[in-house]
């Protein structure tokens, strides 16, 4: 692995006190060992089919679902796709995963590692949430034959650590808001470092446009509150109602329009049919509409993807912490495949809009593409490039990956071998085989 950055634009100062994710570990997920990528607001993913760029966007996903509460059994629908291919099984016949990350904000560098059980049945066999060589949560599986954890959390009280059980099946870092009282020092401390977590990892929209299903129409029945879906299908419901609503940011998506279609670009906006659908055209200014029917693949993904770009929670379909206000809350978008059927001047003007939104702090975005030569110079662009030959931290244990090399202009990037990173890995007793 090797890691490219160019420092970015200066940053609002209250995007810097927003939580974010700063770093991303694949201690064992499919085909990454001891791996540990960095992320900036705007980080690019590169490398040939099979180099593990889709596996880490899987890995950033599951936490925010699992920030998000969500049992385990929908955060990992087929788990055994998950563990490291040469994982072996323990004496009771177990194997699974771990993954991590770092959150950056208000409380400081917090490290969450969990460990998770594929087989024989899935659940949570470990976790840890840890600031500055703190322990804050440890949980782990004391007794296979019951479905829970057992838990300590510091307190820093008359005890040094609360221990409840906690279910199996879902995060207890999500878990600590309803469980941690907040009394003394050391139980704010858990709650603030806590909800640091659960606030960087809520706020994901993964991004997948479809040009087959953006080509036609909204039906009647199916326009709802102009919230954009993951892939896309319903874009002329979302221009219908971010052309009326925000003229900025719709000017801005007409300017970028004219940078990736061919052709004059004068608006993109939506109509009503007979029937009561809702369709997108572009306006070319001289009298002309095209309906986006007509664009070819490349055209439809760069609109959507610059659309998604160019909006936020209210428009896109997230699940924000309702608790928490929006403006201390940071929008991460996951795209996998973000160059797919994009010609070379469409990347670059995607990548340029995107540096700029990022660098703004409205959003941070992690894509995949193969290959990230177009946005190597941009300023603001974090490429983790895993197709360097040499470096294999998969290897034969499983193939791709990040290996043991990392690069940055803007400073010297980890892998997950310093003795900071080794310090916060859940306990290998207490894990299944992985």
């Amino acid at each position: 692995m090797t890691v490219h950055s160019r420092r970015a634009l200066a940053q609002d100062p209250s995007a810097r006190a927003k939580p974010r994710v700063t770093e991303l570990r694949l201690s064992a997920f499919a085909g990454h060992r001891g791996a540990a990528f960095p992320l900036g607001p705007l980080t690019l993913f590169a490398g040939p089919s099979g180099s593990g760029k889709s596996s880490a966007l899987r890995a950033y996903e599951a936490l925010a679902l699992l920030g998000a509460g969500v049992e385990l059994v929908d955060v990992f629908p087929e788990p055994t796709r998950c563990v490291p291919e040469r994982a072996r099984a323990d004496g009771q016949a177990r194997r699974g995963f771990r993954i991590g990350c770092t959150v950056d904000g208000p409380a400081g560098p917090v490290r969450l590692d969990v460990a998770v059980q594929a087989e024989p049945e899935l659940r949570i066999a470990g976790e840890r949430l840890t600031r500055d060589g703190l322990t804050l949560l440890e949980t782990a599986l004391r007794d296979p034959g019951r479905r829970a954890v057992q838990a300590a959390w510091h307190t820093a009280g008359a005890a040094p650590v609360t221990r409840a059980p906690l279910p199996d099946d879902r995060l207890g870092t999500a878990l600590l808001p309803l469980r941690v009282a907040g009394k003394t020092d050391g139980q704010r401390l858990v709650l603030a470092a806590a909800e640091q977590v659960v606030v960087a990892l809520r706020s994901v929209f993964t991004c997948d446009p479809r040009p087959g299903r953006m080509r036609a129409p909204v039906p009647p029945g199916l326009v709802g509150a102009g919230r954009l879906l993951g892939g896309c299908d319903n874009l002329a419901e979302v221009l219908w109602r971010t052309r009326s609503e925000c003229g900025n940011r719709h000017a801005q998506l007409v300017a970028a329009l004219r940078s990736g279609c061919a052709g004059p670009v004068a608006d993109v906006l939506a109509e009503e049919t007979r029937d009561g659908a809702l369709r997108a055209l572009l306006d070319r200014g001289d009298g002309v509409r095209t309906c986006v029917g007509r664009l070819g693949d490349g055209e439809l993904r760069y609109l959507a993807l610059a659309l998604v770009l160019l909006t936020g929670p209210r428009v896109l379909e997230v699940d924000p912490v309702a608790e928490v206000p929006e403006a201390y809350q940071s929008l991460t978008v996951l795209a996998d495949g973000f160059d797919r059927c994009l010609d070379q001047r469409q990347k670059r003007a995607l990548a340029d809009l995107a540096a700029r939104m990022c660098g703004r702090g409205h959003l941070r975005l992690i894509g995949a593409v193969a290959d990230a030569t177009w946005a190597a110079t941009a300023t603001g662009v974090t490429v983790v490039d895993l197709g360097r030959s040499g470096a294999g931290a998969g290897g034969a244990e499983g193939g791709g990956g990040a290996g043991s090399r990392a690069r940055s202009g803007a400073g010297r990037a980890g892998t997950g071998s310093t003795p900071a990173a080794r310090a916060a890995r859940v306990p290998r007793s207490r894990r299944p085989g992985m």
